[in-house]
């Protein structure tokens, strides 16, 4: 494909976003990036990956609290200023990977604000998928084994680490339909058919009609 392209998926906690990605990657031919993402920075930066894992988990309690500490002494040392600054670098690296990649090749994002970070990317579809909440449940618990209550503390949880994290480094709102181009519910056409319908807007919109 001579025009590279990105596709860039945010999901809610058990929607299968991360399958339909992948439905959608073997169709385009290009590689889906999520949690490698963190090696890929790690590799770049030096650091071992449990640096991004950890940092990322940390970021999602009480950003505004940090943030706040770090305004209000900005040249001290203090550990809440510390981990403003280490969670801003890092996440930097983690942007800087996302857009190398995009750069070189046509590629499929899933989360990381990759929606954010390739804003300004000229051949781009942002999306949004959610499932109804009884889907979201029965995938959890198929995939981690956990009861249907500790699958809806999973969601709950999840959905408020990733809004935290989307917001504070997007300033935008994560889930909101302004924030992309499509929101979807995957429990409407399954991940197969999802995928198909965001392949026929990628078709249309990014021009793939012959590569395709």
């Amino acid at each position: 494909m001579e025009n590279k392209f990105v596709i860039n998926i945010g999901r809610q906690i058990g929607s299968g976003g991360k399958s339909v990605g992948e439905a959608l990657a073997r169709r385009l031919g290009v590689k889906l990036y999520d949690k490698e993402l963190i090696n890929l920075a790690a590799k770049q930066s030096g650091l071992c990956p449990e640096v991004f894992e950890q940092a990322d988990e940390k970021r999602s309690h009480n950003r505004l609290a940090t943030l706040l500490g770090y305004l209000r002494a900005p040249f001290m040392s203090d550990g809440g200023t510390t981990d403003v600054l280490s969670g801003d670098a890092l996440f930097k690296i983690q942007s800087d990977v996302i857009r190398n990649i995009a750069a070189r090749e046509s590629a499929l994002f899933v989360g990381r604000c990759a929606d954010y970070i390739l804003r300004d990317h000229p051949c781009r579809i942002s999306l949004f998928l959610t499932a109804d909440d009884d889907d979201r449940v029965t995938r959890i618990c198929e995939r981690t084994g956990c009861s249907e209550a500790e699958a809806r503390q999973t969601m709950e949880r999840g959905d408020a680490h990733r809004a935290a994290y989307y917001n504070y480094y997007s300033m935008r709102t994560w889930g909101a339909a302004a924030s992309y181009d499509l929101c979807m519910n995957t429990s409407l056409l399954g991940i197969e058919g999802t995928a198909e319908l965001i392949l026929q807007l990628a078709t249309q919109k990014l021009d793939l009609t012959s590569d395709l």
